[in-house]
């Protein structure tokens, strides 16, 4: 068990009673801020993959992963795109598709709150019923004017509707947040994190802004930097986690971006460094998440 934060890794082995993998799966989706439903071009931030540079099909990620994990269980990640924007039928086919493999124990689907008609929620109650789910939502942030930037397309009260929809069915919710938008202050960020701490949230990913070839940021901020260095980025996580509530799983302490893509932060691409800095910090402050939580 992680002795510093509650971890996505300790709570599926606790479900599965072993080690549990996400695959991430492109299921062909698109978005409705790229098709012009709501808006084109996509996010600000969001690649030419959708937020899924590592996704492909459950056989191809089942064969890189097995050495590594021999007898895992595995979820179907349903990641890049928005993965409940299709007629009602498409997306029952899919998802049955994926939980009809017989090495997969589930599925998470990301999405966006806008995409979540009373007709997807049916769908999406119906195979909670039976079968292992979380669904994830993009907020990003809880400020509009950092939401208008980014071209999210969306107000607050869209998610705050979605997850009340969701919670309210039993189903898993995660949340999205980014550090380090544009105009941001670490006020700012510490407000988005405590506002989706208290709307009922299972699940939180904390992700590490990165200018990524492909996206929009490319040209608009190319040479902009979210944090100035990673020993400050692990700090401000730091600070997060402790006034994050210890019953909320964590998915995501940093960015994941290839480094074939990856433009700034130059040292992003040390996942493993990070997250090792992060544990290092909360150990050196004796601290572990949720020990300054508001009650």
């Amino acid at each position: 068990m992680n002795p510093y934060i509650n971890s996505v890794s300790d709570y599926l082995k606790s479900v599965f009673g072993q080690k549990t993998v996400k695959l991430s799966i492109d299921g062909g989706f698109t978005c409705p801020n790229r098709d012009g439903s709501k808006g084109t071009g996509g996010c600000l931030f969001c690649s030419a993959g959708g937020g899924g540079d590592f996704a492909s099909t459950i056989e191809d990620q089942i064969r890189l992963l097995s050495e590594k994990w021999p007898d895992a269980k595995y979820l179907a990640y349903f990641q890049n795109h928005t993965n409940t924007y299709a007629p009602v039928d498409e997306l029952r086919e899919k998802y049955e598709a994926a939980l009809r493999h017989p090495l997969i124990s589930g599925i998470a689907i990301a999405t966006r709150p806008d995409c979540l008609s009373d007709e997807v929620l049916d769908l999406l109650s119906e195979i909670n019923k039976d079968h292992f789910l979380w669904v994830e939502l993009g907020l990003q942030t809880m400020h509009q004017k950092t939401a208008d930037l980014i071209n999210r397309c969306y107000d607050l009260s869209v998610y705050d509707a979605a997850v009340k929809s969701l919670t309210d069915r039993g189903i898993r919710t995660v949340v999205h947040l980014i550090l380090g938008l544009p105009g941001e202050t670490r006020r700012d960020m510490t407000e988005s994190v405590k506002y989706v701490c208290q709307s009922g949230v299972w699940g939180l990913k904390l992700h590490l802004l990165n200018v990524v070839r492909g996206s929009r940021m490319e040209d608009d901020y190319k040479d902009y930097n979210s944090f100035d260095s990673l020993e400050e980025y692990v700090d401000f996580v730091c600070d997060l986690l402790e006034i994050i509530p210890p019953e909320i799983v964590i998915h995501r302490m940093t960015g994941d971006a290839p480094r074939k893509i990856l433009i700034t932060p130059e040292w992003s691409y040390k996942k493993r460094t990070i997250l090792n800095g992060i544990y290092a910090e909360l150990r050196r402050r004796g601290s572990r998440q949720g020990c300054k939580a508001e009650r």
